[in-house]
């Protein structure tokens, strides 16, 4: 069974930082470009990062370039996001995926609420 288990959401001022972290389980966690996805309320649900299998290249939205920073671990199946300068508009429900998107996401994680207040 596959699991992707997020951790590391919470409440912080805008200005702030958090980080994100999801560790994977059941799956040839190197097979997968990883992702992190979110979702406003009343928002469709936008790719925010993606990076390649061998974490050799990373994409970034244009809303976060500069502020998020995505790293992985293959030999501990584990992918983090590190937000910083975290802004109101960055208030989701953050989804780790295995797959990005434009590549077709094959598991999903629970997701993991961010709260920014100003």
């Amino acid at each position: 069974q596959v699991q992707l288990v997020e951790s590391g959401g919470g409440s912080v001022q805008a200005g702030g930082s958090l980080r994100l972290s999801c560790t994977a389980s059941g799956l040839t966690f190197d097979d997968y470009a990883m992702g992190w996805f979110r979702q406003a309320p009343g928002k469709e649900r936008e790719g925010v990062v993606c990076i390649t299998w061998s974490g050799g290249s990373t994409y970034y939205a244009d809303s976060v370039k500069g502020r998020f920073t995505f790293s992985r671990d293959n030999a501990k199946n584990t992918i983090w996001l590190q937000m910083n300068s975290l802004k109101p508009e960055d208030t989701a429900m953050y989804y780790c995926a295995a797959g990005c998107e434009r590549i077709p996401v094959d598991y999903w994680g629970q997701g993991t609420q961010v709260t920014v207040s100003s």
